[in-house]
């Protein structure tokens, strides 16, 4: 049996879960996969390269993991401004935009939602609530072909507040499934 699991947002909270399931669990590879889905294209501004180069260049082991994988060019690159890295880009490196003093384990990154998705398992959702909705209103759609949902774990925070019908809290979770009953009514529509 094999167990894939996927973690939807890559920011500090869900790149750090990600990251320790992945230490856990990444000595069995063949059974248990673990990746993180990122939106593609954030740049990482200068100053950040910079303070990124910093922290390579004083951890030996963070040093040589990058100087044997040929990644290490690109940060010094990044850091003279020659070259523009990307937030997903480092999250492959093991660094997180959010956490850029602390180097993760290696994680299998994917900007491909669809992709990330299609055939998980598990999905961890380490989306702010205010981006949840509508992330996993398109993820669902990916899914409508499936016999059996996977198992989503949420991380998220936050929380929405509606008046309409009456005054509410709408949690992350209550997102989730809100967006599922959304496509699901949409799909049974004569």
């Amino acid at each position: 049996m094999h167990v894939r699991i996927v973690g939807v947002g890559a920011g500090a909270w869900g790149s750090v879960f990600c990251a320790l399931l992945q230490d856990a669990y990444g000595h069995l590879r063949d059974k248990v996969q673990v990746r993180i889905w990122r939106r593609p294209g954030r740049a990482v501004d200068r100053a950040t390269a910079e303070h990124l180069f910093e922290v390579i260049n004083a951890r030996e082991d963070v040093l040589r993991r990058l100087i044997r994988r040929c990644a290490y060019l690109k940060y010094v690159e990044a850091r003279l401004g020659d070259r523009t890295v990307y937030a997903d880009e480092i999250l492959k490196d093991d660094f997180c935009l959010n956490m850029i003093d602390t180097p993760l384990c290696p994680l299998k990154v994917v900007t491909n939602l669809q992709e990330a998705v299609w055939d998980a398992d598990i999905v961890i959702n380490g989306l702010p609530s205010t981006e949840t909705r509508d992330v996993f209103g398109e993820i669902w759609r990916y899914w409508k072909e499936r016999i059996t949902a996977p198992i989503i774990i949420s991380l998220a925070k936050g929380i929405e507040a509606s008046l309409d019908p009456l005054p509410r809290i709408i949690t992350p979770t209550q997102m989730i499934s809100k967006a599922r009953n959304s496509l699901l009514i949409r799909s049974f529509r004569p």
